[in-house]
């Protein structure tokens, strides 16, 4: 596992215990079972239409600190939704990203549109949990994850009805996701070792996704010149965040991707 990935696990790792001991996994597996049925976020990124964008809620990262000090989820998911998002990502990972669980059900008590869990999901219980707060789809990261276990997770989030958005940053994570069978394969520009975004690299590796799965890019992303260059390379959704977040009026920002 890359070592800032292993650093926030192992930094995840107590929270994570302690809700488990508030919540047990019984308790949390009853919730997320009796919630209300998902939205279809794979669905939601099929739309030939119009460039079909996953907004996100993103509050700070690890590589570029505070992103957006006046960070209000609502008003944030309301503001996107009326501009044109086909769904929302929503940060929860607390010590980096700054996000809450609490976000992710308020935001999708509120929207009409698909919500993803964007997180650093490396057990059961997450998933459940994501589905119990609301998620329409979870975020699995394929060098955070062993084959064995991301099937395990994937196959959690089907029998909730939620979608999986596997994410890759090279050749042999893309390779990963598709022996898993995952239908949505994001490709994150950013390299894990430098932090470093390079579209052309995002770019190649999205050539090599299969046609018949929906092709997500991710990161880096700050001008439709940006979305034509991997529309090109066969991407069918964007997942954009950074640019949105540092916008002071977030919803026009996202106009300016979808004209």
């Amino acid at each position: 596992m890359n070592s800032i990935l292993q650093k926030i696990v192992e930094e995840m790792k107590p929270q994570l215990r302690a809700r488990e001991k508030e919540i047990p996994l019984a308790a949390i597996k009853y919730r997320a079972f009796e919630s209300p049925p998902c939205r279809d976020f794979t669905e939601a990124l099929r739309s030939q239409n119009s460039p079909r964008i996953i907004a996100e809620l993103k509050k700070a990262s690890p590589s570029k600190g505070l992103i957006r000090p006046n960070f209000h989820p609502q008003k944030l998911a309301l503001e996107l939704e009326a501009a044109g998002a086909a769904a929302l990502s929503v940060l929860t990972e607390e010590n980096y990203f700054l996000g809450k669980l609490e976000y992710l059900k308020e935001v999708s008590e509120l929207v009409k549109i698909p919500v993803l869990r964007k997180d650093f999901i490396f057990s059961p219980y997450q998933v459940y949990e994501a589905k119990a707060n609301g998620a329409d789809a979870i975020l699995l990261i394929a060098a955070l994850l062993p084959q064995s276990l991301l099937s395990e997770l994937a196959l959690i989030a089907g029998s909730l009805g939620m979608a999986v958005l596997g994410e890759a940053h090279d050749e042999e994570e893309l390779a990963t996701l598709i022996k898993s069978g995952i239908k949505l394969i994001g490709i994150n520009a950013r390299n894990l070792k430098t932090f470093k975004t390079d579209l052309q690299e995002a770019a190649r590796l999205i050539a090599r996704i299969p046609a018949e799965r929906i092709a997500v890019a991710e990161s880096a992303i700050s001008s439709r010149n940006d979305m034509e260059t991997l529309t090109q390379a066969g991407a069918r959704a964007f997942l954009v965040g950074e640019s949105l977040m540092r916008a002071e009026q977030p919803g026009e920002k996202l106009k300016e991707f979808l004209i």
